[in-house]
Protein backbone atom coordinates (compact mmCIF):
# COMPACT_ATOMS: atom_id res chain seq x y z
CA UNK A 1 0.00 0.00 0.00
CA UNK A 2 1.51 3.70 -0.80
CA UNK A 3 1.93 6.34 1.51
CA UNK A 4 -0.54 8.22 0.63
CA UNK A 5 -2.93 5.49 0.68
CA UNK A 6 -2.36 4.67 4.30
CA UNK A 7 -2.38 8.47 4.81
CA UNK A 8 -5.87 8.38 3.45
CA UNK A 9 -6.80 5.70 5.47
CA UNK A 10 -5.58 7.40 8.18
CA UNK A 11 -7.34 10.07 8.10
CA UNK A 12 -10.87 8.00 7.68
CA UNK A 13 -10.20 6.80 10.51
CA UNK A 14 -9.44 9.86 12.82
CA UNK A 15 -12.69 11.44 10.99
CA UNK A 16 -14.70 8.43 12.13
CA UNK A 17 -12.67 9.01 15.93
CA UNK A 18 -13.74 12.30 15.76
CA UNK A 19 -17.55 12.01 14.89
CA UNK A 20 -17.47 9.47 18.13
CA UNK A 21 -15.17 11.10 20.22
CA UNK A 22 -17.48 10.75 23.46
CA UNK A 23 -16.75 7.22 22.96
CA UNK A 24 -12.96 7.47 22.68
CA UNK A 25 -12.08 10.70 24.98
CA UNK A 26 -10.31 8.17 27.45
CA UNK A 27 -8.24 6.55 24.58
CA UNK A 28 -6.47 9.86 23.09
CA UNK A 29 -4.53 10.84 25.49
CA UNK A 30 -1.96 7.49 25.10
CA UNK A 31 -1.63 8.59 21.31
CA UNK A 32 1.61 9.93 20.23
CA UNK A 33 2.49 13.63 19.15
CA UNK A 34 1.95 13.31 15.32
CA UNK A 35 -1.62 11.64 15.81
CA UNK A 36 -2.56 13.77 18.30
CA UNK A 37 -1.71 16.85 15.80
CA UNK A 38 -3.91 15.57 13.44
CA UNK A 39 -6.48 15.04 15.61
CA UNK A 40 -6.15 18.41 17.16
CA UNK A 41 -6.56 20.10 13.38
CA UNK A 42 -9.80 17.75 12.86
CA UNK A 43 -11.50 18.85 15.92
CA UNK A 44 -10.68 22.50 15.15
CA UNK A 45 -12.56 22.54 11.49
CA UNK A 46 -15.71 20.18 13.90
CA UNK A 47 -15.67 22.90 16.67
CA UNK A 48 -15.08 20.17 19.09
CA UNK A 49 -12.03 21.06 20.85
CA UNK A 50 -13.89 21.97 24.59
CA UNK A 51 -12.52 22.88 28.11
CA UNK A 52 -13.24 19.20 29.34
CA UNK A 53 -11.53 17.51 26.41
CA UNK A 54 -8.58 19.48 25.25
CA UNK A 55 -6.27 18.73 28.14
CA UNK A 56 -6.36 15.34 26.32
CA UNK A 57 -5.47 16.11 22.87
CA UNK A 58 -3.01 18.72 23.61
CA UNK A 59 0.59 17.46 23.97
CA UNK A 60 4.12 19.67 25.45
CA UNK A 61 5.10 19.72 21.49
CA UNK A 62 2.49 20.87 19.74
CA UNK A 63 3.13 23.86 17.70
CA UNK A 64 -0.12 24.94 16.35
CA UNK A 65 -3.74 25.09 18.35
CA UNK A 66 -6.98 26.83 15.91
CA UNK A 67 -10.16 27.17 17.98
CA UNK A 68 -11.82 29.88 16.17
CA UNK A 69 -14.44 27.51 15.42
CA UNK A 70 -14.74 26.08 18.98
CA UNK A 71 -16.07 27.01 22.35
CA UNK A 72 -13.44 27.63 25.04
CA UNK A 73 -12.73 29.38 28.25
CA UNK A 74 -9.80 30.37 30.41
CA UNK A 75 -9.84 26.69 31.63
CA UNK A 76 -8.58 25.72 28.35
CA UNK A 77 -5.53 28.25 28.37
CA UNK A 78 -4.10 26.92 31.31
CA UNK A 79 -3.68 23.97 29.33
CA UNK A 80 -2.36 25.66 26.47
CA UNK A 81 0.37 27.00 29.31
CA UNK A 82 1.86 23.42 28.81
CA UNK A 83 2.49 24.37 24.77
CA UNK A 84 5.69 25.70 25.67
CA UNK A 85 6.85 25.05 21.79
CA UNK A 86 3.72 26.62 20.58
CA UNK A 87 4.23 28.70 17.37
CA UNK A 88 1.04 29.54 16.49
CA UNK A 89 -2.24 30.87 18.28
CA UNK A 90 -5.58 31.41 16.90
CA UNK A 91 -8.28 32.02 19.36
CA UNK A 92 -10.05 34.54 17.47
CA UNK A 93 -14.13 33.84 17.12
CA UNK A 94 -15.15 33.48 13.28
CA UNK A 95 -18.82 35.58 13.60
CA UNK A 96 -19.74 36.57 17.22
CA UNK A 97 -17.66 37.98 20.09
CA UNK A 98 -15.55 35.50 22.56
CA UNK A 99 -16.17 36.87 25.77
CA UNK A 100 -15.15 33.55 27.82
CA UNK A 101 -11.54 34.17 27.40
CA UNK A 102 -10.45 36.83 29.46
CA UNK A 103 -7.13 39.15 30.36
CA UNK A 104 -6.58 35.88 33.21
CA UNK A 105 -6.16 33.43 30.92
CA UNK A 106 -4.10 35.41 28.18
CA UNK A 107 -1.37 36.84 30.80
CA UNK A 108 -0.93 33.42 31.30
CA UNK A 109 -0.43 31.83 27.49
CA UNK A 110 1.92 35.38 26.59
CA UNK A 111 3.99 34.51 29.63
CA UNK A 112 4.07 30.79 28.92
CA UNK A 113 4.83 30.37 25.26
CA UNK A 114 7.29 32.96 24.43
CA UNK A 115 8.64 31.06 21.06
CA UNK A 116 5.02 32.57 19.72
CA UNK A 117 4.83 33.74 16.24
CA UNK A 118 1.25 34.44 15.08
CA UNK A 119 -1.32 35.32 17.90
CA UNK A 120 -5.20 35.88 16.38
CA UNK A 121 -7.27 37.66 18.89
CA UNK A 122 -9.92 38.73 16.85
CA UNK A 123 -13.08 39.36 18.61
CA UNK A 124 -11.59 38.52 22.22
CA UNK A 125 -13.49 41.79 23.49
CA UNK A 126 -12.14 41.41 27.03
CA UNK A 127 -8.61 41.87 25.54
CA UNK A 128 -7.47 44.82 26.73
CA UNK A 129 -3.49 47.12 26.18
CA UNK A 130 -2.55 44.65 29.54
CA UNK A 131 -2.87 41.75 27.23
CA UNK A 132 -1.52 42.88 23.87
CA UNK A 133 1.35 44.22 26.56
CA UNK A 134 1.74 40.64 27.54
CA UNK A 135 2.08 39.21 23.95
CA UNK A 136 4.59 42.35 23.25
CA UNK A 137 7.65 41.28 26.60
CA UNK A 138 7.07 37.78 26.76
CA UNK A 139 6.96 37.17 22.36
CA UNK A 140 9.61 38.86 20.93
CA UNK A 141 9.58 36.61 17.56
CA UNK A 142 5.85 37.51 17.25
CA UNK A 143 5.35 37.98 13.10
CA UNK A 144 1.60 37.84 13.43
CA UNK A 145 -1.08 39.89 15.70
CA UNK A 146 -4.67 40.21 15.27
CA UNK A 147 -6.64 42.21 17.16
CA UNK A 148 -9.21 43.57 15.29
CA UNK A 149 -12.69 44.18 16.60
CA UNK A 150 -11.41 44.39 20.50
CA UNK A 151 -12.72 47.65 21.05
CA UNK A 152 -11.07 48.08 24.37
CA UNK A 153 -7.78 48.27 22.65
CA UNK A 154 -5.52 52.00 22.77
CA UNK A 155 -2.47 53.34 21.24
CA UNK A 156 -1.10 51.84 24.27
CA UNK A 157 -0.91 48.68 22.39
CA UNK A 158 0.22 50.03 19.15
CA UNK A 159 3.41 51.44 21.19
CA UNK A 160 4.34 48.15 23.07
CA UNK A 161 4.51 45.99 19.52
CA UNK A 162 6.50 48.76 17.82
CA UNK A 163 8.83 48.87 20.85
CA UNK A 164 8.92 45.22 21.36
CA UNK A 165 8.26 42.80 18.28
CA UNK A 166 10.66 43.67 15.66
CA UNK A 167 9.70 41.01 13.45
CA UNK A 168 6.27 41.80 13.10
CA UNK A 169 4.40 41.39 9.59
CA UNK A 170 1.13 41.54 9.87
CA UNK A 171 -1.05 43.39 12.17
CA UNK A 172 -4.65 43.87 12.50
CA UNK A 173 -5.93 46.60 14.72
CA UNK A 174 -9.62 47.46 12.79
CA UNK A 175 -12.53 48.28 14.83
CA UNK A 176 -10.08 49.79 17.85
CA UNK A 177 -9.66 52.62 19.72
CA UNK A 178 -6.27 53.97 18.25
CA UNK A 179 -5.24 57.04 17.12
CA UNK A 180 -2.50 58.40 14.79
CA UNK A 181 -0.14 59.03 16.92
CA UNK A 182 -0.39 55.27 17.91
CA UNK A 183 0.09 54.07 14.72
CA UNK A 184 3.16 56.78 14.11
CA UNK A 185 4.94 54.88 17.39
CA UNK A 186 4.39 51.03 15.92
CA UNK A 187 5.39 51.82 12.01
CA UNK A 188 8.40 53.89 13.62
CA UNK A 189 9.64 51.43 15.86
CA UNK A 190 12.32 48.60 14.15
CA UNK A 191 9.39 46.38 12.97
CA UNK A 192 8.56 49.36 10.37
CA UNK A 193 11.02 47.72 7.36
CA UNK A 194 9.12 44.70 7.64
CA UNK A 195 5.58 44.94 7.93
CA UNK A 196 3.80 43.69 4.94
CA UNK A 197 0.25 44.49 5.82
CA UNK A 198 -2.22 46.49 8.10
CA UNK A 199 -5.29 46.51 8.63
CA UNK A 200 -6.76 49.23 10.51
CA UNK A 201 -10.07 49.71 9.31
CA UNK A 202 -13.30 50.88 11.01
CA UNK A 203 -11.04 52.87 13.10
CA UNK A 204 -13.11 56.34 14.41
CA UNK A 205 -9.99 58.24 15.71
CA UNK A 206 -7.60 57.49 12.82
CA UNK A 207 -7.06 60.48 9.88
CA UNK A 208 -5.07 60.85 7.10
CA UNK A 209 -1.79 60.95 8.98
CA UNK A 210 -1.77 57.82 9.87
CA UNK A 211 -1.99 56.66 6.22
CA UNK A 212 1.00 59.07 5.31
CA UNK A 213 2.79 57.31 8.08
CA UNK A 214 2.02 53.84 7.20
CA UNK A 215 3.12 54.40 3.83
CA UNK A 216 5.92 56.58 4.78
CA UNK A 217 7.94 54.20 7.47
CA UNK A 218 6.77 50.51 5.57
CA UNK A 219 8.36 50.46 2.19
CA UNK A 220 7.42 46.28 2.22
CA UNK A 221 4.02 47.28 2.71
CA UNK A 222 1.55 45.23 0.68
CA UNK A 223 -1.73 44.54 1.83
CA UNK A 224 -2.92 48.07 3.43
CA UNK A 225 -6.70 48.35 4.43
CA UNK A 226 -8.28 51.37 5.94
CA UNK A 227 -11.83 51.89 5.24
CA UNK A 228 -14.36 53.18 6.67
CA UNK A 229 -12.78 55.85 9.00
CA UNK A 230 -14.79 58.41 9.20
CA UNK A 231 -12.34 60.97 9.65
CA UNK A 232 -10.00 60.14 6.41
CA UNK A 233 -10.24 62.43 3.26
CA UNK A 234 -9.58 62.12 -0.27
CA UNK A 235 -6.00 63.73 0.66
CA UNK A 236 -5.73 59.40 1.77
CA UNK A 237 -6.17 58.62 -2.01
CA UNK A 238 -3.92 61.90 -2.63
CA UNK A 239 -0.96 60.60 -0.34
CA UNK A 240 -1.52 56.83 -1.82
CA UNK A 241 -0.85 58.09 -5.30
CA UNK A 242 2.06 60.15 -3.97
CA UNK A 243 4.26 58.03 -1.71
CA UNK A 244 3.36 54.67 -3.63
CA UNK A 245 2.25 54.77 -6.81
CA UNK A 246 -0.33 52.46 -8.97
CA UNK A 247 1.53 49.02 -9.13
CA UNK A 248 3.15 48.43 -5.89
CA UNK A 249 0.51 47.46 -3.66
CA UNK A 250 -1.40 44.22 -3.99
CA UNK A 251 -4.17 44.90 -2.10
CA UNK A 252 -5.41 48.48 -1.18
CA UNK A 253 -9.08 49.25 0.73
CA UNK A 254 -10.70 52.77 1.84
CA UNK A 255 -13.15 54.53 1.91
CA UNK A 256 -13.43 58.89 1.18
CA UNK A 257 -15.73 60.71 3.12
Amino acid sequence: MSDSAVSRLLDICLWYFVNNISRYITEIKPLPPNIKDRLLKIMSIEGQITDSNISEILHPEAQTLNVENCEISDAALLHVCNCRKLRRLNLSSLDKNRISITLEGLKAVASSCSYLQEVSLKRCTNLTDEGVLAFAHSCRLLKLINIGSCLRITDVSLRALGENCPLLQYVNFSGTQVSDSGVAALVNGPCGKKLEEIHMGRCVNLTDEAVEVVLTCCPQMQIFLFHECPLMTDRSREVLQRLVGPNKLKQVMWTVY
